[in-house]
């Protein structure tokens, strides 16, 4: 499957040859113990969540608290949100320049610096300053993000990721009763020192576990496109969530949402002109990476719909008719749910991911909290039910938020993972943003009058539900035009020798690729030869692939490896006719043939490179499942020719692998047992588990006797299963016969003599028989 055009470039690709290999932590095969990095950062990523959290019992005591008006007292939660919208894709892209461990440590530290400034003041301006320096630390999720991608094994990635994705939502969950309680009971500054202690706790602890990651992106910070960002998200974000107050017509918002796109155009253009931007937009606009983030949003607006309604309604006196009339406290606990159920489903993540891919498990979470809304319109009446909405829409969240990280690393080179996670957890958090003005514009247009205050109608509530539930459902339909991806990690190895020189030989390639990805996407528009794009079935690029040039004569006349977007570029010797072949692991290797034609021109091959997949598994036997060592697997293809052969080993696994997706049989045997065949249809792309179990075979034997019990020498002695010979032998001089590897149930026995004599047998379970023939009169001659 090949497609080639013509276009009209100048220059060449020998950089991407000589582009310097950056080190790993896992060279030559090996990591630095990873047993605790996992439960460190998303601790990290909880005191994240605490931290935003921790003001909202003393919201309404805020204008008070800092003797000032309701107005400027927002001011202190709208400077959390600019300041981490801000920090977020900042912090991610200095990680992937500097290391995203001192990043996280920075981050951390600053917001540290921040709640001791707001515990020791009562000051307006001062306290807006010290949660401008908390907002800082959003970016630790996406750092948090990175270092998982880059010091974990791949078979822990995918559920360490989703519970470090879905921290910001447990913590959030966990820390409303507690945060409630404090301040009914302590003086509310103690809300800040708990969280400079809780951040000083997480520095200490990523100290001492997490290591740095060695995986560095090249060029330079872009302080232009980072200022320019700054402006652009703080004129956006402004308007969303003071419009309320402002006014949405008002000339103030207007003229802030027009600034922001006129900002926002501007660092655009600058962004693309850039050889090291901020943000590369190129990788944004892929549709991978932008329907992802488009969906984040939908994600966001459906995750803070549901933390405005529930408290609210839990809260409101009875007097409302609606109203629960519970406490901060009690609605604290029925929102407490929410986050748990968002940490305990990250292991449910990895099993679907791991079998589906992120893209189903995307889906299946916003399904899961369209649910949760679509119930929730009938389930207000009590705080039980409002329990059962937390956690029907956690379980959503989670399994959404778990899904985002895996689609985006999917889909970017390993040294851009801090700045695109960033930048995706900065898409969620314009999502929150959105929902904040939307649902607050709604409840404050449906409200009433209760007792001299104006609260939001039970209407207001129900509407509220149908926008997450309309806004998720838009999410939904997004990601149904994602593609389709088996893994969310990059291609694995699939084999490797004892003094792991082959995984040496695959990390260079792979870490060639990520050093080599910017510089072939520049240089595929200056080659006087072929360039092209290495891409699977489905249409997802394929990194790291070889692409070997060949002339008519059989030389080499070029190679070069695919960037992380699967793009490459070949110089060529002379104009003429040639043949390209590219390979990668996990897939089956394709060559086409190709003509340049010179005269600086180009040739544009595109290569289709098929997956492959393996089979691999345990094979037990007996009736207690003993592990088969020596055991025979075979793989037929649907037109019955033999594939591949593999041997059972000490413990009984086996692994054929290598194959094309499709439908197989396997027939699986061992001595002893009875063999057994298993349809089997492979996607590919995946390491696929068939465990299977053999029955095990039975022997018949015995012993065929004469008058006075004398062995029979020659007897002949026949085995019928429904009126089918399936054995025959003759006796020796000690009468004895055997008939072994039976795999039926029912036979029959018979033996020549005078008359002949039959026994019925019955075998079950694999079970042996012992049975004795006598016959009335010895055989004449041979028997």
């Amino acid at each position: 499957m090949t497609r080639t055009t013509n276009d009209q470039p100048a220059g060449g690709a020998a950089a991407i040859a000589a582009a310097p290999l950056v080190p790993d932590p896992a060279v030559g095969g090996r990591r630095r113990p990873s047993g605790g990095i996992v439960p460190v950062l998303a601790f990290a990523g909880i005191v994240v969540a605490v931290m935003q959290t921790l003001l909202v019992p003393v919201i309404k005591d805020l204008p008070v608290l800092l003797n000032t008006t309701p107005g400027n007292a927002t001011w202190v939660l709208t400077a959390t949100l600019l300041a981490g919208a801000v920090a977020t894709p900042i912090m991610g892209r200095l990680g992937d320049l500097n290391g995203k461990r001192r990043m996280l440590l920075t981050s951390l530290a600053i917001m540290v610096v921040g709640s001791l400034v707001c515990g020791f003041t009562d000051d307006l301006v001062t306290m807006i300053v010290g949660r401008a320096l908390q907002g800082f630390a959003m970016g630790a999720i996406p750092l948090g993000i990175g270092l998982m991608r880059d010091g974990l094994p791949r078979e822990r990635l995918g559920a360490a990721m989703g519970l470090m994705s879905s921290s910001i939502g447990v913590g959030g969950g966990l820390a409303l009763p507690v945060a409630a309680l404090v301040a009914q009971h302590a003086d509310w500054h103690t809300l800040f020192f708990g969280a400079a202690g809780l951040g000083v706790l997480s520095m200490l602890l990523t100290l001492l576990v997490v290591p740095e990651t060695a995986v560095r992106a090249e060029g330079r910070f872009d302080v232009a496109g980072a200022l320019g960002l700054s402006a652009g998200l703080v004129a956006l974000l402004l308007p969303l969530t003071k419009g309320s107050d402002w006014g949405w017509g008002s000339p103030t918002t207007l003229g802030l949402f027009g600034l922001a796109v006129l900002i926002l155009v501007l660092w655009g253009v600058l962004e693309l002109r850039l050889p090291d931007p901020l943000v590369d937009l190129r990788t944004t606009a892929r549709r991978e990476v932008l329907l992802t983030n488009l969906a984040s949003i939908t994600v966001g607006v459906a995750f803070y719909a549901v933390s405005l309604v529930l408290p609210q309604l839990l809260q409101l006196p009875t007097s409302t008719g609606y109203g629960l009339g519970r406490s901060m406290v009690v609605a604290g606990l029925c929102m407490a749910p929410l986050g748990l159920t968002m940490m305990c489903v990250a292991p449910l993540y990895a099993r679907i991911a791991a079998r589906r891919g992120p893209k189903v498990s995307l889906i299946l979470g916003m399904l899961v909290i369209a649910i949760g809304y679509g119930a929730g319109l009938g389930l207000m009446t009590a705080a039980w039910q409002t329990v059962i909405i937390a956690v029907v829409i956690g379980a959503g969240i989670g399994l959404a938020y778990s899904s985002l990280p895996a689609l985006i690393i999917g889909a970017v080179d390993p040294s851009e993972t801090g700045a695109a996670n960033g930048l995706n957890t900065l898409m969620r958090s314009i999502g929150t943003s959105v929902s904040s003005a939307v649902i607050g514009m709604v409840l404050a247009h449906m409200s009433t009058g209760a007792r001299g205050v104006t609260v939001p109608t039970m209407a207001g509530f129900r509407v509220s539900f149908l926008i997450a539930t309309a806004a998720v459902l838009v999410g939904v339909a997004l990601a149904s035009f994602l593609p389709s991806q088996r893994k969310a990690s990059r291609p694995a190895l699939v084999a490797q020798s004892p003094d792991g020189t082959a995984a040496a030989e695959h990390h260079s390639a792979e870490v060639t690729a990520r050093v080599a990805d910017r510089t072939a996407a520049r240089a595929t528009d200056h080659v006087t030869g072929f360039r092209g794009r290495v891409a699977d079935t489905s249409g997802a690029p394929v990194p790291g692939a070889s692409i070997t040039l060949i002339d008519r004569q059989g030389r080499q006349a070029g190679v070069t490896t695919a960037g992380a977007d699967g793009r490459y570029a070949l110089d060529a010797p002379a104009a003429g006719a040639y043949v390209l072949t590219a390979a990668a692991p996990g897939h089956r290797p394709h060559a086409a043939a190709a003509t340049y034609r010179g005269a600086d021109a180009s040739t544009r091959v595109d290569l289709i490179l098929t997956g492959t997949g393996r089979l691999h598994g345990t094979l037990f036997g007996g009736p207690e499942g003993t592990r088969l060592v020596g055991g025979s697997i075979v793989v037929t293809d649907a037109g019955g020719d033999v594939v591949a052969r593999a041997t059972s080993g000490a413990e009984g696994d086996w692994e054929a692998g290598q194959l094309p997706p499709g439908t197989y049989t396997l027939v699986l045997s061992a001595p002893g047992h009875r063999p057994q065949a298993r349809p089997w249809e492979l996607s590919g792309g995946e390491s696929e588990r068939l465990d299977a179990r053999l029955q095990p075979a039975a022997t018949v034997r015995g012993t065929v006797r004469g008058p006075g019990g004398r062995p029979l020498a020659d007897a002949a002695v026949t085995l019928v299963e429904d009126g089918t010979v399936a054995g025959h032998t003759v006796t020796g001089p000690d009468g004895v016969f055997a008939f072994s590897e039976l795999s039926g149930s029912h036979y029959t026995l018979t033996a020549a003599g005078y008359p002949p004599h039959a026994a019925p047998i019955s075998l079950t379970g694999g079970a042996h028989a012992l049975l004795d023939l006598e016959l009335a009169q010895p055989p004449s001659a041979t028997g």
